[in-house]
Order: structure tokens, then C-alpha cells, then sequence
């Protein structure tokens, strides 16, 4: 039976010290199934960067490309990707070969600065289809991979032209 007399004898509450802390974390730990140690690996593991890629945008000389760079922006923050480049080019229908900016953006994801290359419609790549997948076998071979989201039909297409 409890008194009324022992409950108003109680002792104040303390603060607990950094140690008393320290145990009643380890404790838990070891109640959650986490090994010592192992708390400060997942700690370091939560901390996950932003997926990033590079924008890579081609059109013919004069012609106004603001408008797709601005739908890839919107886009890749949509997914929250950290955009490291945007990469214009106006060299109008060269092959893809004859094209400095897409192999920096290549290189971007080669040198680990992106994961992928984004790029408002195929046609920016190329329109011939071998040469478009030779260009999105060069990024998969760089680690990456080629995203396009495709304007005309209002929805994003992967590389192997399938919708994502």
C-alpha cells in the first residue's frame, strides 16, 4: 500500500548525465537489435545525397530551346535531382558523334558529377535510332543513364523507349 506521506518525500527529478545518457542509448540499441558501433554506421548511412544529372539540350542554330531547358528544370526537381549542368548546344543535325556538348555531358556521368542525362525529346539526341541508342549505350557504359522526357507526348521515356 503506498502513503501519502512517501509520495511528498520523493526525491526532485535530476538531469541525467552524458554517461546515464550514453547507457540508456546503448541499452535501446541493444533492445532493438543494434550492435555497439553499429548506431553510428547507420547514422552515417541515413545521410543519402541527391540523386544528380546533367541537362543536355540541343536545338538548330536561332531557335529558342528556353522552353524545353525549363520543362527539364521543373522536371528534374519534381523528383528532387540536384541539377549539376545544363549543357546547350545549337549544332542543329549533326550526328551525335560531331556534338562537343553531349560527350561533356557523357563525361559528367563518366566522372561521377551525374548519374544521368536529361533531355526534353529524343529528337535531341538523335532521330536515327541506331545512333540513339549507340548514344545511350555510351552513358549506361559510363555508369548512367539517358532520361528523355518526352514533351510531345507529355510523359517521360527511358532510353529503351519504354514509359518510366
Amino acid at each position: 500500500m503506498v502513503s501519502y506521506k512517501s509520495a511528498q518525500t520523493q526525491e526532485p527529478a535530476r538531469r541525467r548525465t552524458e554517461g546515464d545518457l550514453r547507457r540508456r542509448q546503448a541499452l535501446a540499441d541493444a533492445a532493438a537489435g543494434i550492435s555497439p558501433g553499429e548506431a553510428d554506421v547507420l547514422a552515417e548511412a541515413a545521410k543519402v545525397e541527391r540523386f544528380r544529372c546533367v541537362i543536355y539540350l540541343c536545338g538548330a542554330p536561332r531557335t529558342d530551346i528556353a522552353g524545353p531547358g525549363q520543362e527539364c528544370t521543373e522536371y528534374a526537381e519534381t523528383f528532387g535531382w540536384e541539377i549539376t549542368d545544363v549543357i546547350e548546344e545549337r549544332a542543329g543535325l549533326l550526328p551525335p558523334r560531331g556534338r562537343d556538348g553531349l560527350w561533356r555531358a557523357v563525361e559528367r556521368v563518366r566522372a561521377g558529377a551525374a548519374g544521368a542525362v536529361l533531355t526534353a525529346c529524343r529528337s535531341m539526341i538523335s532521330s536515327v535510332p541506331q545512333e540513339y541508342d549507340e548514344v545511350a549505350r555510351e552513358i549506361e557504359k559510363a555508369g548512367g543513364f539517358l532520361h528523355v522526357k518526352d514533351s510531345a507526348r507529355g510523359r517521360l521515356t527511358r532510353a529503351d523507349g519504354h514509359s518510366a
